[in-house]
């Protein structure tokens, strides 16, 4: 993105964003409620176009390229946030909430056709999350980290090249959250970019060290963990006064 903005009803709510996400790399996206986080991601999903101004034209480009389909922007980025995983009807199957990655869609409808190779890789990226039993169940009556754990098979069953999570962590308890977290790990190591939107900081797995800091619609920081995640830049980014600590490479945070 080279100076890009979103307007919304004469609101600015990203002002000349200046970013790139490399190939292969993954980040955390931080900042507080109303910061541009969300809409930041739907830009990089393709979901929205930025502002076009016509004297100062921004550029915009997805996987390199300046003019992109939706759809193939959305078999290569997969998708994981709350808001999805809300949309599906309850008596859905968790086979039928991972193979809707290949649609896009919210269930498999009968005008889908899927191939026998659609139900391996549905059955592989069961297997990859750990729920391989629960394929045949409802989402009704699943946890919310097994849910979770279908939406994230869900993104990954068109073996994107990148995986895009808004707030992963939600309703988890402190031990599915570290589960989650060494997964995104093994993920990571495995050759899958990951973009992950938060405003916990421990939310963040070790293994990704690029931050990026949202304000006000407007990137306030953006480089290592290590050197920003300090108690002078996060005041700064919530303009409160904020203590931080690093305890075994996982960064907390408190008033």
């Amino acid at each position: 993105m080279r100076d890009v903005s979103v307007i919304r009803n004469g609101k600015r709510i990203l002002d000349s964003i200046d970013l790139c996400v490399e190939d292969g790399e993954s980040a955390a996206v931080i900042g507080m409620n109303g910061s541009g986080k969300t809409t930041l991601m739907k830009l990089i999903r393709g979901d929205i176009l930025p502002y076009y101004n016509e004297e100062s034209p921004s550029v915009m480009r997805i996987f390199g390229e300046d003019n992109w389909n939706i759809f193939d922007v959305r078999s290569r980025m997969g998708v994981v946030s709350m808001d999805l995983q809300n949309q599906f009807g309850s008596g859905t199957l968790v086979r039928e909430v991972i193979a809707s990655g290949f649609f896009g869609s919210l269930d498999v409808f009968r005008n889908m056709k899927v191939t026998e190779e659609m139900l391996s890789k549905v059955e592989n990226a069961a297997l990859m999350m750990g729920i391989e039993d629960l394929l045949n169940r409802e989402v009704e009556g699943l946890s919310v980290g097994e849910l979770r754990r279908a939406m994230i098979a869900r993104a990954l069953v068109t073996e994107p090249r990148a995986l895009v999570m808004d707030e992963p962590m939600t309703g988890l308890d402190i031990v599915m959250a570290s589960k989650f977290r060494k997964m995104f790990d093994i993920l990571i190591e495995a050759g899958v970019s990951l973009i992950i939107v938060t405003h916990d900081l421990a939310d963040i797995p070790k293994s990704i060290g690029r931050v990026i800091m949202m304000k006000g619609g407007k990137i306030f920081a953006d480089g290592k963990k290590e050197v920003l995640f300090t108690s002078e830049t996060m005041s700064g980014l919530y303009d409160e006064p904020i203590n931080v600590e690093c305890v075994e490479g996982i960064y907390h945070m408190r008033l």
